[in-house]
């Protein structure tokens, strides 16, 4: 199961100087400049966007994370890959995690959301399982989808289910960690182009479910790609909303392509993270337009500059 399958079952350059020119300014090359800190933030790859190709299955999965840690990534999120494995296919992977050096850092694919009051004892049974699986393969958060809007229910009704839901899933993993981290919960918006029977689109909306849950493991994924098509405005609300912002989604739009390839001015997008010191994880969900090695390499370089 990819994200786009899983939503539509419930259903992503500094401003020029005009200064002078002085005839005896110096010229900086390549070697004479500062060199960049590193970001704040980490980098993670969205593994169902790339290496498509290459089936699915546990045997295959090797194959993928030495792919992405070739072009330079050392951490993963997944979406349910492992929901057919047997023990031995999680041996494998914790096997193939250490030898490339990954992480597993966010999973998702919960066929249940938050929206639906009537979906709520599912949805927490679902979550209680996949706690399972994240110790297991140490993973320290997930990602949860409101689903779609019920016929026939009114808007506010769900937006308050959407609240509970979160409380409830909040419950489950209070004060718990995995390696060292907090468990996290994960809202995440689906633009109505994509769903167009999504219930939640809006960023706006919901970082305010987010903040009426009022929880400090409970945070916003904000998928720039989504944001982009439901709302653009992505820089003003970084600004206003970064300290309930715990983790961010990187495709460029039209297209879920390579930041860079299109509207969204990313240079810019990374260089307000570094600005506002997001700590929290920025991982790329992309369709590479050429090969994928090297499209995540830039993606990388990017991101990191």
């Amino acid at each position: 199961m990819n994200r786009r399958s899983f939503a539509h079952l419930l259903a992503a350059s500094a401003a020029g100087s005009l200064a002078a020119p002085a005839l005896t300014a110096p010229v900086l090359t390549a070697q004479s400049q500062p060199a960049q800190s590193a970001p704040p933030y980490s980098l993670s790859v969205m593994l169902w966007t790339v290496f498509r190709k290459l089936p699915p299955g546990p045997s295959n999965f090797e194959q993928r994370l030495a792919k992405v840690a070739e072009a330079g990534y050392r951490n993963v999120e997944l979406v349910g890959e492992y929901d057919h494995w047997q023990p031995a296919d999680f041996d494998r992977a914790k096997a193939a995690c250490k030898r490339h050096g990954i992480h597993f850092d966010c999973t998702a694919g919960l066929p249940h959301g938050i929206g639906n009051p009537a979906d709520r004892d599912a949805f927490l049974g679902e979550l209680r399982h996949s706690l399972t699986i994240m110790e297991t393969l140490s993973i320290p958060a997930i990602i949860v989808l409101t689903g779609n809007a019920v016929p026939d229910m009114p808007r506010e009704t769900q937006r308050q289910s959407c609240i509970e839901g979160l409380k409830r899933a909040a419950s489950l993993v209070e004060g718990r960690q995995i390696n060292g981290q907090p468990i996290r919960i994960l809202l995440e918006t689906i633009d109505l182009e994509e769903n167009p029977h999504y219930f939640l689109p809006s960023a706006a909306e919901a970082i305010e479910i987010v903040r009426a849950a009022n929880h400090p493991q409970v945070q916003f994924l904000y998928d720039l790609y989504h944001g982009q098509i439901a709302e653009g405005n992505l820089i003003e609300k970084l600004e206003k909303n970064i300290d309930n912002i715990g983790l961010i989604h990187v495709a460029d739009v039209p297209g879920r392509h390579d930041p860079g390839t299109g509207e969204i001015n990313y240079a810019n997008i990374f260089r307000k993270l570094r600005e506002l010191n997001y700590r929290h994880t920025v991982a790329m969900e992309f369709y590479p337009k050429g090969d994928e090695v090297a499209g995540l390499a830039e993606a990388r370089r990017l991101a990191t500059s």
